[in-house]
């Protein structure tokens, strides 16, 4: 053989391996996920985002070493629309799913399998994946999360359980489990990640905090807020009932402590096992919270906190019912930390959905999306590098309550109006001036100021334009 060949074929021979080597390390770069969603967390029950009573030291490390997004909102304020949204980047009226899924009286609903999630499009592209906690979206086994790409799944399939002591599913059977469930949930969860250390794993840890029960709670959640006065968002407003909103709070506080707790357990694994770096972890919720915000508590099927109830101009709506589309129900407290990537300390302020972790999730592994697959949000990757993005920061938003209440609520909100329009009530409708007034305190939908009417006509029209993009014909022929 020539001496050039023999040179040639020896130096190819010596280049496999590390051509081996590097086809190996650029599968072994892609991040890990772990992504911590709570329920029913309210954007102002974080120390991150500003609560100065409620600590939440490892939420805050998340936001500090990582990204905090301002602007997080979600497409529908209740559980099992916005976690069907999350999965596959939809409207909840596309899929059929509009309200929280009632096990009992709806046990055929639930999350067709033919939809395509994010998750199994990592389970395909070789992630190990695995759903602790809170999945809620349909009972029956043609749903269950292994149909929708989870390859492990343990905790209950359907809205809630007690916070402790509960019955949950693990290794595919009904098991009566001793102890705090926050806890129980954790403890599968870092199973999980040291059985699947090397990577790469997505791990959905869905927690049922702070959804009520919130108590009981362990001494170390509770003891620090049993006997706080906490500060309350709207004092003044007449007829509040302000020692429940008080005692709730406290026990609200408690929960969310549990969460943290268990977040630093997370943090503190990944740390010892060396794979924080290249880890991406989210935290945000299924949706806001009132926690006394306009005299109101729970979310976007909201009751009134007052002494005497007020009279219900509505048939529809049951005099202790407030449906809803404010803010306070649609924007979730949110952060990402990926070291690797994102830089300690940045702001995220522009407007982003749980429609745009699909795409966004997808990004972060280099996983392409299939070209038959519709997606309704947006590549957030670029804002959390904090690169200059050309960015549409309205928000289309709906909710359509068929449990205590009925309303068909659409919303189109930018970064200084907001228009709510409930075809199911005719004559229900909510404008708000969002520069001048951010709390959404004054309806200005009967304005006659020529300003005030031509934004309102602007917004009427950008929600029947989205309502027939998506094909919603609840009301685009009112």
């Amino acid at each position: 053989m020539h001496r050039r060949t023999v040179t040639l074929t020896l130096l190819l021979l010596a280049l496999l391996p590390l051509t081996a080597l590097r086809t190996t390390r650029a599968a072994d770069e892609r991040p890990n996920i772990i992504f911590v969603l709570t329920d029913d967390q309210a954007p102002t029950a974080a120390g991150f985002t500003g609560n100065p009573q409620l600590k939440t030291p490892n939420m805050d490390r998340i936001a500090r070493e990582g990204a905090t997004l301002t602007n997080a909102f979600v497409v529908t304020p209740v559980c099992s629309p916005s976690r069907a949204s999350l999965v596959t980047s939809r409207y909840g009226s596309e899929l059929g799913i509009v309200d929280w899924i009632n096990p009992r009286s709806e046990p055929e609903l639930g999350l067709e399998p033919e939809l395509v999630t994010w998750v199994e499009l990592l389970q395909q592209a070789g992630y190990a994946t695995s759903l602790c906690g809170k999945w809620h979206l349909g009972t029956a086994d043609r749903y269950h999360p292994t149909q929708q790409g989870y390859d492990h799944f343990m905790g209950i399939r359907d809205g809630g359980c007690p916070p402790k002591d509960a019955t949950l599913e693990i290794d595919g059977r009904n098991v009566r489990t001793s102890g705090f469930i926050v806890d129980i949930i954790t403890d599968h969860a870092l199973e999980f990640i040291d059985e699947h250390k090397d990577g790469p794993f997505l791990v959905s840890l869905h927690y049922r905090e702070p959804h009520s029960a919130w108590l009981p709670t362990r001494d170390e959640d509770w003891l620090p807020y049993k006997d706080i006065d906490p500060v309350i968002p709207n004092p003044d407003f007449p007829l509040l009932d302000i020692q429940k909103v008080k005692r709730w709070t406290r026990e609200y506080y408690a929960s969310c402590a549990s969460v943290d707790r268990n977040l630093g357990r997370v943090l503190s694994r990944l740390d010892e096992l060396g794979i924080a770096d290249n880890t991406v972890v989210i935290f945000t919720s299924d949706h806001g919270y009132h926690n006394g915000h306009h005299a109101l508590w729970f979310k976007g099927n909201a009751h009134w906190l007052l002494t005497e109830l007020p009279e219900q101009e509505w048939d529809n709506i049951p005099p202790r019912r407030r449906p809803n589309l404010f803010d306070q129900a649609l924007r979730v407290p949110t952060a990402v930390r990926w070291p690797a990537r994102i830089a300690a300390g940045t702001v995220v302020d522009e407007v982003v959905s749980n429609l745009d972790w699909f795409p966004t999730l997808l990004a972060m592994a280099d996983v392409e999306i299939p070209a038959d697959v519709t997606v309704r949000g947006r590549n957030i990757v670029p804002l959390l590098e904090g690169k200059e993005v050309d960015w549409d920061n309205d928000l289309y938003c709906e909710y359509s309550m068929h449990h205590g209440a009925t309303t068909h609520m659409r919303g189109w909100r930018t970064p200084a109006w907001k228009l709510m329009i409930d075809f199911a009530s005719p004559g229900r409708a909510e404008l708000y001036d969002l520069v001048n007034d951010p709390e959404e305190t004054t309806n200005l939908i009967d304005s006659t100021e020529p300003r005030v009417v031509a934004v309102r006509t602007m917004l009427e029209e950008k929600i029947r334009q989205r309502m027939a993009e998506i094909g919603d014909e609840v009301a685009t022929s009112r």
